[in-house]
């Protein structure tokens, strides 16, 4: 008889433990919908008017991400899409009538002496991104081959050129900021394929006549960093160090007419706003 008393004594043991444990396992699914969405008796975080956690701390909107790294966010302004030229206005050169540039194939390709192209939106703080191929064919060496430029806010220059066995001065190759910083490394493709630029800008800030705050670049190519959060010392010039002078908190981006048959893809920008927007 004792075998038997065992089972007896052993069967509802093994009830109570399972029962014990459903019970956890409620508590801590209960737990799981019960967290606190902030906190309002945390310390305050230097230098910021926020706390630790702060319930009443806007929470960033909520944008839908591109397929692929390349293609644009839904925040994200298209410039060129591979269609038209809608979205861009040209200035032509010396007093020269504009001309729009050769649209074909998914991309627009400078024409010499048509003018530089101008965006009709305007920007400051800004992300962007840009693909670019310079022609396959050599038609020249040094500054002579494929060259444009990326001119943010009209006067910035992120350089483009055919950098791919074709020494130049390193402040003027593909990717520098030009006349100022040459790039990190040279993550050029040869020549004729697609490269691409992902840009991010912080923009000058005046007080009347006084710059408070220098413009900043961080430039990616073809997914290599090249600059990271680089003071820029003024506007684009050749040969010499140009000065600042007060311009609007937003200005068109301008692509340059350098003459050369230099195309362009896939470009967009994303305005950029300070933290805590509602």
């Amino acid at each position: 008889m004792r075998p038997k008393l065992l089972l007896l004594f052993a069967i509802p043991a093994a009830a109570i433990l399972l029962m014990g444990q459903a019970e956890k396992k409620k508590k801590a699914g209960n737990d799981r919908w019960n967290q606190p969405v902030g906190y309002s008796d945390t310390p305050v975080i230097p230098e910021q008017k926020w706390k630790v956690h702060d319930i009443d701390r806007p929470r960033p909107r909520q944008i839908t991400p591109g397929a692929m790294p390349t293609n644009p966010p839904s925040d994200a302004v298209v410039l060129f899409d591979g269609k038209d030229l809608s979205q861009w206005e040209f200035r032509g050169k010396r007093g020269q009538p504009a001309k729009p540039w050769k649209v074909e194939n998914g991309y627009f390709e400078v024409v010499g002496g048509a003018g530089d192209a101008m965006t009709k939106e305007k920007f400051g703080d800004m992300q962007l991104h840009i693909e670019w191929a310079s022609p396959s064919e050599v038609l020249g060496n040094s500054q002579m081959r494929g060259n444009s430029g990326i001119l943010i806010m009209g006067r910035y220059e992120i350089q483009v050129l055919d950098s791919w066995e074709n020494p130049t001065y390193a402040d003027g190759q593909a990717g520098s900021i030009y006349g100022q910083w040459p790039p990190l490394v040279n993550a050029i493709k040869k020549r004729g394929e697609w490269n691409y630029y992902d840009i991010i800008f912080e923009a000058p800030k005046w007080e009347g006549d006084k710059m408070v705050k220098n413009p900043y670049a961080t430039v990616f190519h073809n997914g290599v960093l090249l600059h990271h959060r680089q003071k820029m010392i003024g506007p684009m010039a050749h040969r010499v160090v140009a000065k600042f002078q007060p311009h609007s908190t937003e200005e068109p981006l301008m692509l340059q007419d350098h003459n050369e048959p230099v195309r362009y893809r896939n470009v967009w920008a994303r305005k950029l706003r300070s933290y805590d927007q509602p």
